[in-house]
């Protein structure tokens, strides 16, 4: 059928890339207009799925072909053929006849699969996903064609293959599959010079084009034929009677059964066992021996998982099963070289000694040669290196070889496999049973708490769990918990899972022995933070180097098993952590290895960048903090770029790293550095208050409060008691009254005017919901005084806003109208165009819009509030936005929508936990009812408002909601 222009050809190409599926209406608009849409692009893709519709209807096909569901459109697949379906259908039939040596089925259905395709699938249809797709198939049809080439190589066609081989290479040069059975059938075919000329142009092309040496199939391909390697010859016997011949009893010393016990109480790993049984299933009959690779920390379990699984699987491999433990972290021996493991493998397969070659070459072929036609499992623990590993995989056959490593190995990882598998800890259910299994139910069940305790402790690693339920278990009269406040005292953690003939520590440090010194300094210095997890800036600040250089370094101890990947946090930034075992170790060994005033600096600079960070996060938000007193630390200095990356979003760089700036205000104060850890308190306050993080908040005020009072700070004391203060206004005025008349104090001593500024703004709000507006008043009027002497725009713009709100109180509108207009004005004189500060100055200016009737420009004040409050996810401030937008609602009589806005407004406070603003929701939500003619739920919306008055000690407020109740009841 003819279609329209390429709009309806893409579109319908996404609906049949996932026939029966709902394809999305955005997706359609991304992959039309690449990431670019019109604002009419949904109009246009409705419009070009109907003309699609008519073409169908047109050609007479019966019944909806595409259909609409919600979010877009779905191609009905039934009763209709599609040929990429019909192609991998045959495909899998071809494959399941191959693999039962039905070889003629198996030509035949490729044929047919093959045989479907007239051209290059999707040709003319442009977009990323599109052409992606066509990539996707294209590759499947290369496979299947490859394929099909090995099933009619078996049936003896290789001379009708040439031609075609031939003309597939010219096409695809560099796809080795493709030129390894062109060499195998030229030399099949008598043409031997043909077929070291094909592996000739290929070397020289890779070399050439790719820089590297052609892959170990067609080396290996072009040795065997050099040497006329007898298994290269068209096999006699079909492939089920080779199987039957190879499983008939041989000589007991040829058939190798080497695998150690497995490990005693085997516990979990459901899901890594099962993407092991992939190598089982790769050995029916693959070109190539299935490859499995297991990598983890120390202690995670590789050896017991590998032969756990080994002992399981050792029936599918009828002609034995080799082990070697390859040493490759053994700090007493050598690693295990790949010529002293030959020697002994090819004696377990039945070589005798004086037929061993010396040459290691020669070992490595007889080795594959006597494999080749055998099923046999290899496993090779504790492998260090590729190069360790290479020569004892089989070339070709039906083995599999299963690698255990604490490295990555990653010319292995690129080895076609079925299984890649990565430990990680143990679950805490997986923990518990293994502690169960060894210690025994009768005391593990009774004190699961407990056990639980434990396992954390033991950082649910098996080698720890196992060290510490043996030792549970020969103490019988040890208690769970006792054994757990062992362990609770991190100097003597190490020590505790160090004893006896398994060590923790020694594990970590057969690991650490390898680390580059410039990464095994790396991984001291993290171990001297407290923090949970951290992004590479950090490695860059206690190494002193450039970012790019530390995140190499940082990524050479993953590699090893020193750190875990947490993820992606929401800046972009790949964060990494410790188990809380190896910081211990890490920490250990800077204690042993660095200087202390080489440990101190490296702390200090990470602290120091940090603060460096925070504050131009803080600058950039246009928050309050940037106004507060801060100390005297000097700043580091951050390359702009690395800031930029880091601060695109202040507020999400901050939420990324809040367990982080807690756990430094702790240190920094556990240290007696004082001034760092309540300066890094004042300049995260802001985002604490945004964000309603009140419990971490308090923490850092709290133990920063107490360094700075060890250290006789002043000033640090009195901005943490002005923290606190602030902290707990959002619950009660009548606790936060003594933090501030402490701070008040502190700050006169020390004589720093900024200090006494924000507090006397503070009391004098106290004073405004107490109902004292005159002594609130003067308070603002003496604030506002100091603001003005030292220049400091945005708090006098916050000093006011709330100015305005105290005349607003006092029905003063001509004054409370100027106070707000100058507030407005003065933030957006800072640069500010979407600040907390802004946002609070609109909402003042609405409220006195609204009280002065002028109800149009309150509206449009209270929706830019919304709009800055909703951007900073500050639902504090949003709670008092929709109060305000509620109010403006009810003045024009739109009851229903007030409603809506005040019951959202009402939800959000109560769970920010503000109970002020929780009354005075409550409060308007009252007359509301009472309007609309529902006066019991006016009663308990205002009995609720004069609660919460009561807690918080807003005397003020509290005689509204009574006179709100006497007109109720009127």
């Amino acid at each position: 059928m003819p279609l329209g222009g390429a709009r309806q050809r893409t579109i319908l190409a996404l609906l049949l890339l996932t026939p029966g599926r709902v394809v999305p209406v955005d997706t359609m608009v991304d992959t039309v207009w690449n990431d670019n849409p019109p604002t009419t692009a949904r109009t246009q893709v409705a419009i070009c799925v109907a003309a699609l519709r008519k073409i169908f209807k047109g050609a007479g096909i019966p019944g909806d072909v595409i259909v609409t569901a919600h979010p877009g459109y779905v191609l009905r697949a039934q009763d209709h053929r599609c040929d990429s379906l019909e192609f991998s259908s045959l495909v899998r039939t071809a494959e399941q006849a191959a693999k039962e040596d039905r070889l003629p089925e198996a030509a035949h259905g490729y044929a047919q699969a093959l045989g479907l395709w007239r051209g290059p699938a999707f040709a003319g249809v442009t977009g990323q996903v599109i052409e992606d797709e066509a990539a996707r198939l294209e590759e499947h049809r290369l496979n299947a064609y490859d394929d099909s080439t090995l099933v009619r190589l078996g049936l003896g066609q290789h001379q009708e293959l040439i031609p075609e081989l031939r003309a597939m290479v010219r096409e695809y040069p560099l796809r080795e599959r493709t030129r390894h059975h062109l060499m195998l059938a030229q030399y099949r075919s008598g043409r031997r010079a043909d077929a070291m000329e094909t592996y000739r142009d290929a070397r020289s092309r890779f070399i050439d084009e790719l820089g590297i040496e052609p892959g170990p199939d067609l080396r290996e391909l072009h040795d065997a034929i050099l040497r006329d390697d007898p298994s290269l010859a068209p096999a006699a016997l079909p492939a089920a009677e080779r199987r039957q011949q190879q499983q008939q009893p041989v000589a007991t010393h040829s058939v190798p059964s080497e695998l150690p016990p497995a490990v005693p109480a085997f516990t979990g790993r459901d899901e890594e066992l099962a993407a092991l049984e992939g190598l089982v299933e790769g050995t029916d009959g693959p070109v190539t021996c299935a490859v499995g690779l297991i990598t983890g920390a120390a202690g995670i379990g590789k050896s017991g998982l590998a032969l756990h699984w080994a002992v399981r699987a050792a029936e599918h491999f009828p002609d034995g099963q080799l082990f070697a433990d390859l040493r490759g972290y053994d700090e007493h021996h050598e690693p295990a070289s790949a010529h002293e493991v030959l020697s002994r493998f090819l004696r377990s397969l039945g070589v005798p000694g004086e037929q061993i070659p010396a040459d290691l070459d020669e070992r490595v072929s007889l080795y594959r040669s006597l494999l080749t036609e055998r099923r046999v499992l290899v496993v090779l623990d504790n492998a260090r290196t590729y190069a360790q590993v290479r020569p004892l995989i089989p070339g070709r056959g039906e083995c599999c070889v299963l690698v255990t490593s604490r490295d990555q190995l990653e010319q292995l990882v690129a080895w076609p496999s079925p299984a890649r598998v990565h430990l990680g800890p143990l679950s805490e259910a997986e923990a518990l049973q293994l502690l169960t299994t060894i210690v025994g139910d009768r005391r593990i069940t009774p004190a699961r708490a407990d056990a639980v305790r434990l396992a954390e402790l033991c950082d649910l690693l098996p080698l720890a769990l196992r060290i510490a339920a043996a030792r549970l278990a020969s103490k019988p009269h040890w208690t769970v918990r006792y054994l757990v406040s062992r362990l609770s005292d991190e100097r003597r953690r190490l020590d505790e899972l160090s004893q006896g003939e398994s060590q923790i520590r020694a594990s970590f440090a057969l690991s650490y022995r390898y680390l580059a010194e410039d990464a095994a300094r790396l991984f001291r210095r993290l171990g001297l933070l407290d923090v949970p997890d951290f992004t590479a800036w950090v490695a860059a600040a206690v190494l002193n180097e450039e970012v790019l250089d530390a995140e190499r370094l940082v990524e050479d101890l993953v590699d090893a098993q020193f750190l875990d990947v947490v993820g992606v946090d929401a800046t972009g930034q790949l964060r990494y952590r410790f188990h809380s075992l190896l910081r211990l170790y890490a920490f250990e060994l800077a204690r042993r290895h660095e200087p202390e005033a080489d440990q101190q600096a490296a702390t200090v600079r990470f602290l120091r960048t940090l603060l460096t960070i925070a504050e131009e996060g803080t600058r950039r938000e246009g928050a309050d903090s940037s106004v507060m007193p801060h100390s005297q630390i000097q700043r580091r200095r951050i390359e702009s770029g690395l800031m930029d990356e880091l601060l695109t979003a202040p507020l999400e760089w901050y939420e990324a790293e809040r367990l982080a700036l807690v756990a430094s205000v702790r240190q920094a104060a556990r240290l007696g550095l004082a001034e760092l850890a309540w300066d890094l308190t004042v300049t995260t306050t802001d985002f604490f208050a945004i964000r309603r993080y009140t419990e971490e908040w308090r923490q850092c005020c709290e133990v920063a409060l107490e360094a700075a009072y060890s250290a006789g700070d002043l000033v640090g004391q009195g901005t943490m008691r002005y923290g606190l203060g602030t902290l707990e206004m959002t619950s009660s005025l009548e606790s936060a009254s003594p933090h501030f008349d402490a701070a008040l104090r502190f700050y006169e001593d020390a004589s720093h005017q900024s200090g006494r500024a924000i507090t006397l703004r503070c009391m004098a709000m106290i004073d405004h919901n107490r109902g004292d507006l005159d002594t609130s008043m003067q308070r603002y009027a003496e604030a506002l005084a100091i603001f003005q002497e030292i220049g400091d725009r945005r708090s006098e713009a916050h000093t006011l806003n709330n100015m305005s709100n105290t005349e607003l109180a006092r029905n003063r509108m001509d004054s409370a109208m100027r106070y707000a207009v100058d507030a407005v004005r003065a933030e957006e004189g800072t640069g500010s165009e979407n600040s907390r500060n802004l946002a609070q100055a609109l909402h003042q200016l609405g409220r006195v819009y609204l009280a002065q009737g002028e109800l149009g420009p309150a509206e449009e004040s209270f929706l830019r509030t919304v709009r800055i409050v909703k951007e900073k996810s500050d639902s504090v401030g949003l709670a008092h936005a929709l109060l305000g937008l509620g109010e403006t609602h009810l003045a024009t009589g739109s009851l229903q929508l007030a409603e809506a806005t005040l019951t959202e407004a009402a939800e959000i406070a109560e769970d920010s936990r503000v109970p002020l603003v929780t009354g005075r929701i409550n409060l308007v939500l009252g007359e509301v009812c009472r309007r609309l003619g529902r006066p019991e739920e006016a009663r308990d919306r205002l009995l609720a408002a004069q609660d919460k008055f009561v807690e918080v000690g807003a005397r003020a407020w509290e005689e509204r909601a009574v006179r709100a109740l006497g007109v109720l009841v009127g």
